[in-house]
């Protein structure tokens, strides 16, 4: 048990990738650049579907997102057309790392991942993350924390809206949450007994998906010399300062990652992924609807509908089969030649300029051995993540320049960003990429546990 009397620190900064992190302002983060340069690092192949549910719970669990029968924040409500249920820490039922600690005593301090909302009890203390209701829920384990953060921190922040049109507002916003949840952080790593402490700073994900066309050159609406150009280096400043804080609290006994849970790069456009079946003759409507309906709300006829989909940073495409669905009309002979024909077809979509889309097409049992939940019949990445998919309906076009649920400048990407650092040892090493999956075995490996047979990543020595 843990004979090496190892502590593990966790800081997750969701959304990091590795041409921010890793190229454009390493030398503006000395104490991560410390890290890097003495510790082990490269970069992390996110899960399938690349997104933040299931992507921490992957990490956390070792186990990909087709055991936990996760594949987005929404999840299908069994074969209805519009009916959906919302992850939450009931829906993972593998145990997470701090359950198996547990087992043998060693306590965790956890903040900020989703789903852990509902709160569940463990051995350690637990802020749930953004999925939380608001702050008058039970949003603390033990539920006493609660009052203790508001007595010692002041008002807990647990997320902004960031699709929002005033930038400078959510700046304060991103900028006010971040300091809240880094002085918890702090707070509980000074006050509490804890061997694995594992947080999330969404923040940076919020930043990202905000301001990216205001520091990438590349992005197509990027202005050069707008009034926001230098705030993410400064936001990355900010992070790293708060990351050499912890560094200075915790001993030489403690090993400390930093992680992400998927990358980040910027959105070329958005397929409306409902017009563009209908392009195809996939999909029907009995009245055209108006612009920016949800399907739900959408006159569709069923009858003569074969799929439809839910947008997002991926596509998820149903299929309408008899027997399955209330109004099914594929019947379950010809549900794979459909499906392989539905594939064929989403591939042939170009971009709006008539250009070849790389889109990447998957059949579940592709990507997952084990299947739970209630999977999309595909899932599909448009032009390799470049291209976000929209879910509503009523457009004359396939193609959108914004975002249909407001303003996001950036996509994700499959590869976010690890580092290892072990203050007794000093490497420097560039392990190359390892995926979302080792993060949870190597963890264990640290704390001196042996790694259970059904975990599905790899120990990353360093």
């Amino acid at each position: 048990m843990n004979s090496n009397k190892k502590k593990l620190i966790i800081i997750g900064l969701d959304c990091a990738a590795p041409k921010t992190l890793f190229e454009d302002f390493l030398d503006d983060c000395p104490n991560i650049k410390k890290m890097i340069e003495h510790g082990a690092y490269g970069k992390l192949r996110s899960c399938d579907p690349p997104i933040t549910i299931p992507a921490w719970m992957v990490m956390s669990t070792g186990k990909n997102a087709g055991t936990l029968g996760l594949y987005g924040f929404r999840n299908r409500k069994e074969n209805l057309y519009d009916d959906f249920w919302i992850a939450s820490s009931y829906n993972v039922k593998e145990p997470k790392v701090w359950d198996i600690i547990a087992e043998k005593g060693l306590k965790s301090c956890i903040l900020g991942l989703p789903p852990t909302y509902p709160v569940q009890p463990l051995n350690g203390y637990l802020v749930s993350g953004f999925i939380t209701p608001d702050i008058t829920s039970n949003y603390t384990y033990p539920p006493e924390l609660k009052e203790e953060i508001k007595e010692h921190i002041g008002k807990y922040i647990l997320d902004v809206n960031f699709r929002v049109d005033d930038k400078t507002i959510l700046l304060n916003e991103i900028y006010d949450m971040t300091k809240v949840q880094f002085k918890t952080v702090k707070y509980l790593m000074q006050t509490k007994d804890w061997d694995y402490f594992k947080f999330v700073i969404i923040g940076l994900d919020r930043f990202h998906h905000a301001f990216w066309k205001y520091y990438d050159k590349t992005h197509n609406k990027y202005e050069k010399g707008n009034k926001f150009e230098g705030e993410m280096r400064k936001y990355y400043q900010y992070l790293d300062q708060e990351v050499g804080e912890i560094l200075d609290i915790v001993g030489e006994h403690t090993i400390t990652m930093v992680v992400s849970d998927h990358g980040a790069k910027a959105m070329k456009g958005l397929v409306c992924v409902n017009m563009a079946l209908e392009k195809l003759g996939l999909l029907k409507f009995k009245t055209k609807p108006k612009p920016g309906t949800r399907l739900a709300n959408a006159d569709i006829d069923w009858n003569n509908t074969y799929a439809w989909g839910w947008g997002g940073y991926y596509a998820r495409i149903f299929l309408n089969v008899e027997g399955r669905e209330p109004h099914g009309i594929i019947k379950a002979k010809d549900y794979e030649k459909t499906r392989d024909n539905i594939i064929k077809k989403l591939k042939s979509i170009k971009d709006n300029n008539g250009n070849p889309m790389n889109t990447i097409v998957y059949k579940p049992e592709e990507l997952f051995e084990v299947i739970n939940g209630n999977p999309p019949d595909l899932m599909v990445y448009f032009d390799n993540l470049n291209w976000r998919s929209a879910g509503t309906v009523g457009y004359d076009s396939m193609y959108l320049d914004e975002n249909d649920t407001g303003p996001d400048d950036a996509v994700h990407d499959w590869f976010g960003v690890y580092v290892l650092y072990d203050p007794m040892k000093k490497l420097g090493k560039n392990l190359g990429t390892k995926s979302i999956l080792d993060i949870a075995p190597t963890s264990l490996k640290i704390l001196g546990f042996k790694i259970p047979k059904d975990m599905e990543g790899n120990v990353i020595n360093f």
